[in-house]
């Protein structure tokens, strides 16, 4: 007898194993539902959604203000008389047109 044993065949497979689940779990941190590359486009989504928001808001306060300077309480005659001359088409005499 010489004393030599044949190599374990069970830590081969543990090794491979390990090794396996280690790069699904890394490739699923990277590249998965929930991973890095999914914030970082999350992320570039939302940046891009709050600017949105932020120029209908000042869209809608625009809109506010020229409802509220037509309106019977508050009215603007200047913003009444450009507002006409826009639906109608039509210029003041002292005005010249530009084109």
């Amino acid at each position: 007898m010489t004393g030599r044993r044949k190599p374990a065949f069970g830590g081969l497979v543990f090794a491979v194993i390990t090794l396996s689940l280690s790069g699904y779990f890394t490739f699923a941190a990277v590249q998965g539902d929930y991973g890095l590359f999914r914030r970082a486009e999350i992320e570039v989504e939302a940046d891009r959604l709050t600017a949105e928001l932020d120029g209908i808001n000042a869209e809608v306060a625009h809109m506010e203000n020229v409802t509220q300077r037509l309106s019977d309480d508050y009215l603007d005659l200047d913003l009444l008389d450009q507002q006409a001359r826009d639906v109608l088409g039509m210029i003041r005499s002292d005005e010249i047109v530009v084109r």
